[in-house]
């Protein structure tokens, strides 16, 4: 399992994210390995979440890509290269249904994660 994955979703969930999901795309998808989607339950939350996710992977030495919707977005958009993560508040994330769109795709076991 990716180490950078693992440290992605422990600073999520320290972070109280809700229902972390990690759908495994490897093999499937040519411009990532995984998606990491998970609720807030404001703003201000997933800004925080995401601002950690990013300071934890620089710490461990790895970068990202691009960011998207930070502020005062229902969806931000983190890549970092090989996993993407996902932070929506819970309306937006009931609305796109990320998950069911890649309903299909293995799911990783975030407690083996964490």
């Amino acid at each position: 399992m990716s180490e950078l994955l693992k440290i992605v979703v422990k600073e999520l969930d320290e972070r109280l994210a809700s229902n972390i999901e990690v759908i495994d795309l490897r093999g499937i998808s040519p411009f990532t390995d995984y998606f990491v989607i998970a609720g807030a339950n404001n703003q201000r939350l997933a800004n925080a979440m995401i601002n950690g996710v990013i300071e934890k992977a620089i710490k461990n030495n790895h970068d990202y890509r691009a960011i998207e919707g930070k502020g005062d977005s229902d969806w931000i958009l983190l890549d970092l290269y090989e996993l993407v993560v996902h932070v929506f508040s819970e309306e937006a994330r009931e609305i796109y249904q990320l998950e069911k769109l890649w309903g299909d795709l293995p799911r990783v076991n975030i407690d083996d994660l964490l």
